[in-house]
């Protein structure tokens, strides 16, 4: 069995890359690091006054570099998504990366962290609840299980079964190994034609909230236009939660279906992770395998970091 990624003592530093969250939502988050033993770390000055985030850009980005760049700290955490990371990413990515790489947790808005630390950084990270959710009662028991055993117990794979083939080529019988990248589509649109747009080659995973249809349609557009999905050998997508009509409807799915049938490359549904109330941990940048036709489902390894 590999070494835990964490283990009773170790230091976490809390961030707030994008917006707020209340004072008792954090309080709530940091007993929850405090019961697995943990000992969270937060900067005295994590909320201040902004227009829009949880502090001003310079702040957020101090706080972010001292947590990714601190020796005596095994993970950084995010307590809540929302926005702001892109404002203060290129700050980062004009930094010389730090010699050891450290565990990254959060999805939504912290994906624009992700495509940082994954494609130009080369580090792991995780997808993940915020610490604002996991201090309340809206995460599953076996949610909160798996990722205490991928965190803690040394768990070496995580497995995502029965996707749903959404394409001639996912129903095809097929194995594929690489690397899976990716995280919210609202926020990975947003990278495109900044520093941070790189063409990825393994799996993507997408997912999103609150998207209608036609915006869904438009930014997987947007990604195929740009020349972003050219090297891909495969899509998993995650929920993607809300996006009702005006009449109630939804046009997500069949969005999603028909955007699919157009690709050469195989595309599955059923990766329980995003914002809805399945919050699977997904780690990226790590070994994965995917096997479509039949009974299709995705292995995920979990990411390893240098010894204590």
């Amino acid at each position: 069995m590999p070494h835990p990624l964490l283990a009773p003592g170790d230091i976490v530093d809390v961030v707030a890359p994008g917006f707020r969250c209340t004072p008792e939502q954090l309080e709530n988050g940091l007993q929850f690091l405090k019961r697995q033993g943990l000992v969270p770390r937060v900067p005295p000055d994590l909320f201040g006054d902004d227009l829009l985030c949880a502090n001003t850009d310079a702040r957020r980005f101090a706080q972010l570099r001292k947590a990714l760049y601190a020796r005596d700290s095994r993970a950084v955490w995010g307590v809540r998504g929302g926005y702001g990371a892109l404002r203060i990413i290129q700050r980062l990515q004009a930094l010389k990366p730090p010699v050891h790489p450290k565990l990254v947790i959060g999805y939504s808005d912290v994906t624009t962290l992700h495509q940082l630390l994954n494609l130009f950084w080369g580090w792991p990270s995780l997808h993940g609840p915020f610490l604002d959710r996991l201090g309340g009662t809206n995460v599953r028991e076996e949610d909160r299980r798996e990722l205490d055993a991928v965190l803690f117990g040394g768990v070496r794979h995580s497995l995502f079964a029965n996707l749903a083939p959404l394409n001639a080529a996912a129903r095809r019988r097929q194995r594929i190994v690489s690397r899976l990248t990716g995280g919210n589509l609202t926020v990975l649109q947003s990278t495109l034609g900044t520093a941070l747009q790189r063409r990825p080659s393994g799996i993507l995973f997408l997912e999103d909230v609150g998207e209608r249809g036609y915006r869904i349609d438009r930014m997987l557009e947007h990604l195929r236009q740009s020349g972003v999905l050219r090297n891909l050998k495969a899509i998993v997508l995650g929920t993607f939660l809300g996006g009702a009509e005006s009449a109630g409807s939804n046009l997500g799915p069949a969005v999603l279906e028909r955007f699919a049938q157009t690709l050469a490359i195989p595309v599955l549904a059923g990766i329980e992770a995003g914002h809805g109330q399945g919050q699977r941990p997904v780690f990226l940048h790590t070994r994965a395998e995917l096997r479509c036709g039949a009974d299709a489902q995705l292995s995920v390894q979990t990411a390893s970091f240098a010894p204590r």
